[in-house]
């Protein structure tokens, strides 16, 4: 059976009793927080009466990914793969890990949050770390300083090398299927 929802007459879905919603932080209270968005949540936590360093730093980390469009109270459920993989990799950011795996990390995302990722990408390679990346998104193999191209073809048609090397260098082979979307993807 599909999942039945209905909104509590009492709290009329804010899902804490009225005395509860009495109690305010920098003027607002819990649900009001839990619908800010993480771009407004890192703002409200950054200053003022609610400044919260700590809640400051993981909000910082999960715009620094591309998420300052989800809400705080937004259930984990509704997100896609390409955002629970950002919030994993926000969460991993405070950890010392130096070798990052992604796959497919633009999934859904928004040309511009792309570019937001690729900038957080070369802050960690800049920092010192591996940052593997699988994906299919011409912008981020564009962007990338290296490649390996797997094929020929895709499922039982593919898993050989096909090419490895710079996006340059398969731009200027075209010798692949990846390499011929990429040259136009960049105009090459």
């Amino acid at each position: 059976m599909a999942t039945v929802e209905s909104v509590c007459e009492e709290c009329e879905g804010r899902r804490f009793q009225a005395s509860v919603l009495e109690y305010r932080l920098g003027g607002r209270n819990i649900a009001e927080v839990l619908a800010m968005s993480m771009t407004e949540a890192e703002e409200f936590f950054g200053a003022g009466e609610a400044k919260t360093p700590a809640a400051h730093k993981i909000l910082d980390r999960l715009v620094d990914v591309g998420l300052g469009y989800l809400t705080l109270g937004q259930p984990l459920t509704t997100l896609s793969g390409g955002e629970r993989q950002r919030v994993k990799l926000a969460t991993q950011m405070a950890e010392k890990g130096d070798v990052y795996v992604l796959d497919e990390p633009t999934t859904g995302l928004h040309l511009a949050d792309v570019q937001n990722l690729l900038g957080l990408l070369d802050r960690l390679v800049e920092s010192g770390k591996s940052v593997i990346v699988i994906e299919h998104h011409q912008a981020v193999m564009a962007h990338a300083d290296w490649l390996i191209d797997l094929g020929p073809g895709a499922g039982h048609d593919g898993g050989r090398v096909v090419f490895e090397g710079t996006p340059a260098e398969l731009v200027a082979a075209r010798s692949t299927l990846t390499g011929e979307h990429l040259a136009a993807y960049v105009g090459g």
